[in-house]
């Protein structure tokens, strides 16, 4: 037991230092606010967005994730803002952050607009020592929690989109900055993410369209993260589909749009390293309200 458990410490400890740096979603066309800050405002309406994830299902330890957002255009102006809280639990660490976004919009064309778009971040991490379990016991250097310990950051991107097709990229955070240190040598920290995003609607008849997405990540001393998403859209209204995270899982996404305000999506995550024989899985929920809906500006319906 106590063997597994150093295991799995360690595991954790190689996943905060070098792999899973922000929030991982499998969804994530339904939830580009987090990644980039020109998207405040996109969708012509107010639209508050919550999501939970559950990671690894049946792995001690495993990362649970609970994600809500609001973004608005301004007083019909050029302006978009927009406000989300990110609590990423794994492990013995907890993350709650905090961003404010604020996006400017101009139109290119008839049907085309590019939006810029700031993000400030408060980060407050926190490390429980009492969920580590210690090569040996009363280390000096494990005396004492880690509570809410404080950094902020900067970040900003690009965002170009239609009524049918999107690409944008973002850097959320300019700031590498220490989460946790040991003797003045980094444990924990943060590195810059870069984002490149792409999503594109296309109709195959009256009733079916086709919608596949692209979410690139890239950062320093991890593998590229690519993540694939090819979904089906039945009359406007049920969404279905399949995405790939390369070298990593694989998952099955379902959406249905219950009302013109409110649209509710499932995602199921099956891992394909060998980390898939110690979990069942991954889940994630999520649920947008829409609100306040500019129709002066959207004349057709808005799938991303």
């Amino acid at each position: 037991m106590k063997t597994r458990l150093l295991l799995i410490s360690l595991m954790f400890t190689a996943m905060l230092s070098y792999a899973q740096q922000d929030a991982q979603f499998t969804q994530y066309m339904y939830n580009t606010i987090n990644v980039n800050p020109a998207y405040a405002g996109s969708r012509g309406a107010m639209s508050i967005f919550a999501l939970h994830r559950t990671q690894w299902v049946g792995l001690n330890g495993a990362p649970t994730t609970n994600a809500v957002s609001i973004n608005t255009p301004f007083n019909n102006s050029r302006l978009g803002l927009g406000v989300s809280v990110i609590n990423d639990r794994i492990g013995p660490t907890t993350e709650n952050t905090i961003s404010g976004d604020l996006s400017y919009t101009i139109p290119t064309s008839e049907n085309v607009k590019l939006s810029f778009g700031l993000k400030a971040t408060a980060n407050l991490f926190d490390l429980d020592i009492n969920k580590l379990t210690p090569e040996q016991e009363g280390d000096s250097k494990l005396t004492q929690n880690y509570n809410n310990k404080f950094s902020p950051n900067l970040g900003a991107g690009i965002y170009l989109h239609s009524d049918n097709a999107y690409v944008g990229f973002s850097i959320p955070n300019f700031i590498q900055s220490n989460r946790y240190d040991d003797n003045e040598v980094a444990i924990f920290k943060e590195k810059i993410n870069y984002y490149l995003i792409a999503g594109y609607v296309m109709d195959l008849n009256y009733n079916l369209k086709f919608k596949p997405a692209l979410l690139t990540k890239m950062v320093q001393g991890a593998p590229l993260q690519v993540d694939m998403s090819g979904n089906f859209i039945f009359n406007d209204k049920f969404t279905v589909g399949l995405a790939y995270r390369w070298s990593a899982s694989a998952s099955a996404m379902a959406g249905f749009q219950v009302s013109e305000a409110m649209y509710i999506g499932y995602g199921y995550d099956l891992e394909t390293t060998k980390l898939k024989y110690h979990n069942s899985g991954s889940h994630e929920i999520f649920l947008r309200y829409e609100i306040f809906k500019n129709n002066n500006k959207i004349t057709t319906p808005r799938f991303f």
